[in-house]
C-alpha cells in the first residue's frame, strides 16, 4: 500500500481533533483547534474549507508528507444534519485532496468508537441531541440535529435547562404544576423576587450566562423526589429521543437485535436513572411487535475514537480487529483524557 496513513477529523462546534496514524494503527500526530463547523462563520464553507485544508496540510507537513500518502480520511463533522449541507462538506474534502473518504454528522462516530462491529444507532444527549443510524448493510441515516420546531429535538442541556425555566415560570404565572424547582431556581440565579423573574431568566438566557448544568442537576434531583413537574419534563424528553431512535431503526434495515450507543454529557454525566430507565421503556414500547430488540452501551470513550476508526476501515476495506482497535481506543484516550 503507497498511501500509508490515514486522517480522522471529529470537528464539533466548538473545537476540532484532527489525528494522523498509519494503516497500522500506529499513532502519528494529533492537532487541536478551534471549531471548523460552517454554521459558526460569516462566510460559511469558504472558512471551514480553508481552515481544515490548512490544519490537515499543516499536520501532514510536520511529517513530511502530503494528502498523496494518506489512504483515507474520515470526517465527523457539526452543522453536516442535511443532504445539500453533507454534499458541500463532500466537495471540501475532495478539494482539499482526499479520494477515500467518509463524511457525516458527528454522531455517526459514536457507533464507529463504541460498536466493534461499526454499525448500529448512536443517541447523542449533550448539549443538543440527534441520532445517527449505521446499519448491517451500510446504510446511514441522521435523524434530527437541526431543532426542537422541525425535528423533535427536544432534549439536550440547552432544551432541558430552558424546559426548568419554562416550568417554574407555568407555576407562577401560567396555572402550572407547583414545583419544587420554584424556590431553588430563584437561588440559583439570585432573584429576589416572582415579578424578576421573567426578566432575569431572558437575560441570562440572552446573554449565554444561563447556568445551564446547574439547572439541569436541580431538575433530575427533583426528578428523583419525586416532583411532578421535573418528572414531566424528562418524561416528554425521554419520549422524544426515544422516537428518533425507533425511528432511525424502522427506516434502516436492521433485523433482530440492534445495539444502541449513548453517548453526549446528559446521557453519560447525568447520575439520575431517570431519563434513561423511561427512554428504553419508551424505545421497547415503540417496537413491540417488530421483531426488533435493542441492546444499550454507555460511550465511555472519546467520540473523537470513531473518525480514526472509521477512516481505517476505510482504508483496509472491513472493521479493523480486536487488537488494532484497542491500540486506537488507548492512544485517543491518552490525549484526550
Amino acid at each position: 500500500m503507497s498511501r500509508r496513513y490515514i486522517i480522522g477529523v471529529d470537528g464539533g462546534n466548538s473545537k476540532t481533533d484532527y489525528f494522523l496514524f498509519d494503516v497500522d494503527g500506529s499513532f502519528v500526530d494529533h492537532m487541536n483547534t478551534g471549531t471548523c463547523s460552517h454554521e459558526r462563520f460569516a462566510d460559511g464553507y469558504v472558512s471551514t474549507e480553508r481552515i481544515m485544508g490548512d490544519n490537515i496540510r499543516e499536520l501532514l507537513g510536520r511529517h513530511g508528507l502530503s494528502l498523496e500518502d494518506v489512504a483515507a480520511g474520515a470526517f465527523g463533522l457539526a452543522g453536516a444534519d442535511i443532504p445539500s449541507q453533507k454534499v458541500e462538506l463532500s466537495r471540501i474534502v475532495e478539494r482539499i485532496g482526499f479520494m477515500n473518504y467518509a463524511v457525516d454528522n458527528d454522531s455517526f462516530l459514536g457507533v464507529k468508537a463504541g460498536l466493534a462491529k461499526g454499525y448500529g444507532i448512536c443517541s447523542i444527549n449533550g448539549s443538543g441531541t440527534v441520532t445517527g443510524g449505521i446499519s448491517p448493510s451500510g446504510q446511514r441515516l441522521q435523524v434530527g440535529g437541526v431543532g426542537s420546531e422541525l425535528a423533535g429535538d427536544e432534549a439536550g442541556g440547552f432544551y432541558l435547562a430552558r424546559k426548568v425555566i419554562r416550568t417554574v415560570y407555568d407555576a407562577y404565572y401560567r396555572m402550572g404544576p407547583q414545583t419544587s424547582m420554584s424556590s431553588k431556581v430563584m437561588e440559583l440565579l439570585q432573584i429576589p423576587s416572582k415579578e424578576l423573574f421573567l426578566e432575569r431568566a431572558w437575560e441570562g438566557i440572552l446573554s449565554g450566562t444561563l447556568p445551564y448544568t446547574p439547572l439541569i442537576q436541580l431538575l433530575f434531583a427533583a426528578a428523583d423526589e419525586g416532583d411532578e413537574a421535573a418528572l414531566a419534563v424528562i418524561d416528554h424528553s425521554a419520549k422524544q429521543l426515544a422516537l428518533s431512535t425507533a425511528g432511525c431503526i424502522r427506516s434502516l434495515d436492521f433485523s433482530g437485535d440492534v445495539d444502541i450507543v449513548l453517548a453526549g454529557s446528559v446521557w453519560v454525566k447525568v447520575e439520575s436513572p431517570a431519563l434513561v430507565d423511561r427512554y428504553q421503556a419508551y424505545v421497547g414500547e415503540l417496537l413491540a411487535g417488530s421483531g426488533l430488540t435493542c441492546s444499550y452501551l454507555m460511550l465511555q470513550v472519546p467520540p473523537a475514537t470513531g473518525a480514526v476508526l472509521w477512516a481505517l476501515e476505510l482504508a483496509h476495506g472491513r472493521p479493523v480487529d480486536a487488537a488494532m482497535r484497542s491500540q486506537v481506543i488507548q492512544r485517543v484516550e491518552q490525549l484526550q483524557g
